[in-house]
């Protein structure tokens, strides 16, 4: 069941792709926004997904990023972090990470890559408060390269908005 962001974002979605109902498949549940690829790849749909919540404990992206890699590697068994980057700057900070793993997804196990982003989002008013937006692209090997670029282009449009809560 899709839930919302603890604060408004605005986007914008790459060229092709279309806005979709959360995917059921490993670590789609929970988003708030999701959008596919309009051309699957052996069966498989590339999809971007993004959810968020408010984190105004000490844990860091690093923290929440290992997380992830639990709650993934229940459903999916082994995971395996590929790469792992810190980014952003001190007032934005962000982490991104690339994960491999197999997982069954409709009834057929899958090699999957997904790539996720990790944006704290501080409270201009208060920085104790924080809120952690976490983009994510899931495909298949062969078709990750591909997309990659668009899930990119994608993460740039990222921006905090002034309107409700998405």
């Amino acid at each position: 069941m899709p839930t919302t962001l603890p604060v408004p974002i605005s986007f914008g979605l790459p060229e092709g792709w279309l806005p979709a109902a959360p995917p059921e498949g490993p670590d789609g549940r929970g988003a708030a926004l999701a959008a596919v690829y309009p051309h699957p790849d052996s069966g498989f749909t590339a999809n971007i997904t993004v959810d968020g919540e408010y984190r105004p404990d000490p844990a860091t992206l690093a923290d929440l990023a290992d997380a992830s890699v639990e709650r993934l590697s229940q459903v999916a068994g082994s995971v395996t972090v590929a790469h792992r980057r810190e980014a952003g700057s001190a007032d934005a900070p962000a982490l991104t990470q690339r994960l491999v793993f197999s997982a069954e997804v409709g009834g057929t196990r899958r090699d999957l890559v997904q790539s996720q982003v990790y944006l704290s989002m501080l409270d201009v008013e208060d920085p104790r408060e924080r809120a952690v937006i976490r983009l994510a692209l899931t495909a298949t090997p062969a078709q990750h390269e591909a997309v990659l670029a668009d899930f990119q282009d994608f993460v740039r449009t990222v921006r905090p908005s002034a309107g409700q809560g998405a």
